[in-house]
């Protein structure tokens, strides 16, 4: 049996994992490599031929992991793709969620009777009839049902958080007479996540492919989410006649954010604000999530028992199109936005901004990573200007961050992962998904527990 990790290789996106046995081929995970601004030239091509493949495996839907799926497919994978049912569901939005960045990316100019159209982007990556064509290959299994994919291998997923329907896909191989297991762990979530179930213990295995984001980093633990987002809401909208606006992706931490929200104001720990949640697929992936609702943590299936639907509220709107939208920037009152993209590298956050960037009584509140390069990350380190639709704007409004919506797991997050299994009969681990700072601290902590741990190399074969 052999590992080669193709994505996600001392970097953070682009997962890929080809494993290898008896001919037999099973890439885990397909997601797009978006390190570089030119990510969808580079993502034209694998390093394998994708009618060789066998399998894909999916642990969850962010688009990391699925995002270069629909390419594998037009340039000839036949095979199934395995997953549960709620990464089937939300990877399908998210493609083609991907195909609409991308045609908006290939902008059209040298419009005119008589003119040719011409693109001054690059061509898509795919079309939505690629994507269709993935979603037909989806094979869908629950939780803890062990599937037999080929006579000498079986596939079983464990929850691990993170995300609706993310899984720990343990992969059990008959090999050279003898059964060994593999366990790649997707992104490892956290505990007491809003609506989303703790990560679960993975059974016994014979290696493992880690993830290492938060690699020798700790999540703040000097306050809850609850106390912050009450504390953030006072001085936002309540001490001040402001707004508060904040940057989600519009899957996972949208739901996790609104559940919060609804708990904060149920309670009565302060009087009701106007809230706007301002993103189509946020709606869409909220219907996902309430179909799927036999998945989200105790909390939230007791809140719904006592107070009705964790994702729709009293003062709550889920805003429908354009129009509407734009019209929020006319309400007077305070107000919570709550609209994508996390990043404010696109989508309605923007048109949000642009009205409120230089309004004193504004607050933006930061829930999650910005990369290096986004504009969100120039907002967090202090940059007095800013350029929207054209325009430079001063940054009047007030700038937050709170990091305690991460849907990753911490440092000790990814220890607890490891140190339920045995550093006997776990032979090796593999570090992939994280930056080399981030694998080095992890890696050093591991082998001071006595694992055998390696960062992973991009192309290299491991033979297990």
């Amino acid at each position: 049996m052999e590992l080669t990790v193709w994505g996600a290789a001392e970097q953070v996106t682009g997962s890929m994992h080809l494993l290898e046995f008896d001919n037999y081929k099973i890439l885990i995970d397909c997601g797009l490599d978006y390190e570089r601004d030119t990510y969808q030239e580079e993502n034209q091509n694998f390093p394998f031929d994708p009618t060789t493949l066998d399998l894909v495996v999916l642990t969850h839907a962010h688009i990391d992991h699925t995002g270069n799926l629909p390419t594998l497919v037009r340039m000839g994978f036949q095979g199934q793709v395995l997953c549960t049912p709620a990464t089937a569901d939300l990877t399908e939005i998210l493609l083609m969620d991907a195909v609409n960045i991308f045609l908006s990316k290939q902008k059209k100019s040298g419009r005119g009777r008589g003119r040719r159209q011409q693109s001054s982007g690059p061509p898509p990556l795919y079309l939505q009839k690629h994507v269709n064509d993935t979603v037909e290959r989806f094979v869908t299994i629950g939780f803890h049902k062990r599937f037999q994919f080929h006579e000498k291998a079986a596939i079983t997923f464990i929850p691990v958080g993170h995300l609706l329907g993310a899984a720990a896909a343990i992969i059990e191989v008959e090999d050279q007479g003898t059964t060994k297991k593999i366990a790649f762990s997707g992104d490892i979530g956290r505990k007491n996540y809003p609506v989303l179930v703790d990560p679960e213990p993975l059974p016994p295995v014979d290696y493992l492919v880690l993830e290492s984001t938060y690699g020798g980093k700790m999540h703040t633990k000097e306050e809850s989410l609850e106390d912050k987002l009450v504390k953030s809401i006072e001085e936002a909208c309540i001490k001040y006649p402001g707004r508060l606006i904040i940057p989600a992706f519009s899957i996972g931490r949208t739901q996790a954010l609104v559940f919060s929200l609804n708990k904060i104001f149920s309670k009565g720990l302060l009087p009701r604000v106007q809230i706007f949640v301002d993103s189509p697929m946020a709606n869409y992936a909220t219907d996902i999530y309430r179909k799927h609702h036999d998945l989200v943590n105790d909390e939230a299936k007791d809140f719904y028992n006592r107070e009705g639907d964790e994702f729709d509220f009293e003062s709550l709107s889920y805003v429908t199109d354009k129009k509407e939208s734009i019209s929020i920037s006319n309400y007077h009152e305070p107000c919570i936005i709550i609209s994508s993209a996390g990043m404010l590298e696109g989508g309605r956050i923007q048109d949000h901004l642009f009205h409120n960037i230089q309004n004193y009584y504004c607050t933006i509140l930061f829930i999650g990573y910005c990369a290096p390069g986004t504009l969100g990350n120039r907002l967090l380190r202090g940059d007095p200007i800013v350029r929207l639709r054209g325009r430079d704007l001063m940054v009047y409004a007030s700038i937050k961050q709170t990091d305690l919506l991460s849907g990753h797991g911490d440092h000790q997050d990814l220890l607890n992962t490891v140190t339920t299994q045995s550093p006997e009969q776990l032979k090796n681990i593999f570090l992939v998904h994280g930056e080399r700072k981030s694998m080095e601290s992890l890696q050093s902590a591991l082998t001071e527990l006595n694992y055998k741990c390696d960062i992973a190399i991009k192309g290299y074969k491991y033979t297990l």
